[in-house]
Formats: structure tokens, sequence, C-alpha cells
């Protein structure tokens, strides 16, 4: 998949659903936000991963101090500055050199990697878009499973921070949940086995029998694995221990 071509795609639907919307809406599902809040969020977190990746840093950036991240005034001109700012971040990587070794919260990354996480970021905030205005919300399957490979591998890395003694992580010593995407073409990259281990969680894409199943389309596993919907308002089968889910869902990323 080229990830730098499918960002700039879908961060343009995503300022489609905005540029005759009403940007006082709430969005339910990220409670306190409206649609301008959620438009700031997206623009100015494209330019806070470019300033990242263009000065090479390996420290933290303070998001407010971000270069050009307050939305233009009209409504026009803020979605040209959403429009605008994967550019920015590819362009950044083009310069500083896809390998480059720069700052990330699951620590040092090759600069290439803000652009995979910045493509399933805008994506799932697009799903929120579209909830807050009752819209259809619709992704090619391939992309939704590949957006939860990506949060599972983010999810891996957490739980092993968390070590021996984490008694928060997602899934317990021995427990297991399997996502499995119905659409046939997707073969081992739309299955999903997440393995409880003494020392954190492990993933592969092999089938099998789990604690815990979820059977249905990528595009409704996504959402609800990263809670916009619940498996239930998707029509997703479940399968087995339904605590080992709920758990699941309470100690995972929004």
């Amino acid at each position: 998949m080229d990830f730098a071509t499918a960002l700039i795609a879908e961060n343009a639907a995503f300022a489609e659903l905005l540029r005759n919307a009403d940007l006082s809406i709430p969005v339910p599902t990220c409670p306190e936000w409206t649609l301008q809040q959620l438009m700031r969020h997206v623009g100015r977190g494209d330019r806070w991963c470019a300033q990242i990746v263009a000065e090479e840093s390996m420290e933290y950036i303070d998001v407010r101090a971000v270069a050009g991240g307050k939305a233009p005034e009209g409504q026009d001109n803020a979605i040209e500055w959403i429009e605008a700012g994967p550019r920015q971040l590819i362009d950044a990587v083009a310069q500083t050199g896809a390998d480059t070794s720069v700052w990330t919260f699951l620590g040092p990354r090759p600069a290439s990697w803000w652009i995979r996480r910045r493509l399933h970021e805008v994506l799932v905030h697009r799903a929120d878009a579209a909830i807050a205005l009752g819209v259809d919300f619709d992704v090619d399957p391939a992309l939704a499973a590949d957006a939860i490979s990506e949060w599972l591998e983010r999810v891996v890395i957490q739980a092993d921070d968390e070590g021996p003694a984490g008694g928060d992580r997602p899934l317990g010593d021995g427990q297991s949940l399997h996502l499995h995407a119905t659409e046939p073409d997707l073969g081992e990259a739309g299955e999903w086995t997440i393995l409880g281990c003494p020392d954190g969680i492990a993933v592969d894409h092999e089938h099998g029998k789990a604690t815990a199943a979820l059977r249905g389309p990528a595009r409704s596993l996504l959402l609800a694995v990263v809670r916009r919907r619940t498996a239930a308002e998707e029509g997703l089968e479940v399968f087995g221990d339904p605590g080992v889910w709920d758990t699941w869902l309470a100690r995972t990323p929004f």
C-alpha cells in the first residue's frame, strides 16, 4: 500500500465532509468536541508530525507551539489548510529521509512511520465526522484491515511496556481474542489472533479458536476496536466469553 497517496486521499475525504458542514455540531464519539475542534486536531496534528520530522527531533515537541498550527479564518480557508497538512509531512519525510530516526510516542522510529500513523488517524477521525453528521462511512476493506493492524501494533508495544506486573493489560495470560474480517480477498491480512502472554500480548494473522472472537466486515471491526461503534451496532458476530471483549475495550486506547 502506498501510504503517502492514501494519506492525501483520506485527508481529502475528511475535508470534503467538513466543507459545507456546520462546524459547531458536536462529535459524539469525541466527547466535548465539535467538528471545529476535530478539524483543528487533524490539521495541527499533521503539522506537528511534519515539524518533528523536519527538525529530526528526538524529543517531544509541544503541539501548541507548532508553526501554522491554527486554522485560518473562513471555512474555505480552513479546508485548504486541512488539505495542505499531509503534503507538509510527506515533503518533510522526503527531505529528511524516510529511514531517519525521529521521536514518536512509541520511542524512536523511522520518519516514514508518521505517514502511516497519520493515515489511520485521519481515517478514524473521518468516521467521527461521518457519525456526527449522520452520513455513511465507507472505507476500502484493505485500508480498514491495515488500520486494525497498525492499531494493534501500538497496543502490543504499550502492553509490553507494562511488563509482567501490568495488571491493566487488555488480555490476561492465557486469554486470547480473534478478529475475523469477512471479506475473502483479504486473506491473512483480515485475521488477527491476539494472545495474552506473561509479559504482554502478541498478535499474529493465523486463524484459530480463541477465548473470544468477533466476525464481520473489516470496516465494522475497525469501528468496534477503536470504540466508535459497538459490536452490536455494527452487527458483528461475537463468540466465546463476552467479558474478554469488554475488558479489552476498557483497557485499550481510544
